[in-house]
């Protein structure tokens, strides 16, 4: 099986502009994302829609694709990338460039997951540490069939455990947190980026139920490793001292 990662990553953004550039330990994040991936899949590019990241991808040595600046979500980005960079891999793996800290263990997962012949999309979850954590709407939450195929995402709190007390449901239930790394067999990929939003896409404002809605199989591989977006400069500096920390150790 042929893979191929493509990691998204724009300039643009309303909570910290420039994140793919800014430095981190040293490096610029793009960069930190960029050697993780290449790890486990050599081939991996970013698609990035301006020039200084592409520049900057390609002064550390990285493969990039230019890609254009108005598509509405990654996953139009990571087929527009897949078809200039004219592929011919099987599956594509979207990882986001704003996770320095993902793991090469779940990359190796995701892909695995395609081992499954009816998985057509796979993704990531974790186990939530605690409730307030489940309770947050910007942690997505998976619940999966006993095969591990997703039956719902949601920013509310699914399921809800009857006659137990909230703070207790844990004790009841394993609610996954949904973790931002896609892949998508090449076909896939092309089909699911012609579909037109979905009712409970529009409803929850996840991209992913659109591709439910329709019929497709999205495989959830699991891990216990805790990644760290960054998504502010706040973010950034969490990710600064953990990196301190973790070299000091």
């Amino acid at each position: 099986m042929k893979i191929i990662a493509i990691i998204p990553a724009r300039y643009a953004s309303t909570r910290f502009p420039g994140k793919p550039l800014a430095m981190l330990s040293g490096k610029p994040v793009i960069q930190h994302v960029y050697e993780k991936v290449s790890q486990i899949i050599l081939d991996a590019f970013v698609a990035t829609d301006d020039e200084r990241i592409y520049q900057a991808v390609e002064a550390f040595g990285g493969k990039a694709v230019m890609t254009r600046s108005d598509h509405k979500s990654g996953t139009d980005r990571i087929e527009e990338a897949a078809t200039k960079i004219g592929t011919d891999a099987d599956v594509v793996v979207n990882i986001q460039g704003d996770e320095p800290f993902i793991a090469p263990a779940q990359i190796k997962t995701v892909c695995h997951l395609f081992e499954d012949p009816d998985t057509q999309i796979a993704t990531m979850g974790n186990r939530f540490a605690d409730m307030d954590a489940v309770m947050n709407p910007n942690s997505p939450k998976i619940v999966t069939d006993l095969r591990g195929f997703a039956l719902y995402f949601s920013r509310s709190v699914i399921p809800f455990v009857r006659g137990k007390e909230t703070q207790d449901w844990l004790e009841y239930y394993p609610y996954l947190k949904h973790l931002g790394i896609y892949a998508y067999r090449r076909d896939v990929l092309r089909a699911i980026t012609q579909l037109p939003q979905s009712p409970l896409e529009k409803a929850e404002s996840l991209e992913q139920l659109r591709w439910l809605e329709n019929g497709y199989k999205i495989k959830v591989g699991l891990t216990d490793i805790e990644t760290i977006g960054i998504d502010t400069p706040e973010d950034l500096q969490k990710a600064e001292d953990f990196l301190r920390l973790s070299n000091n150790l």
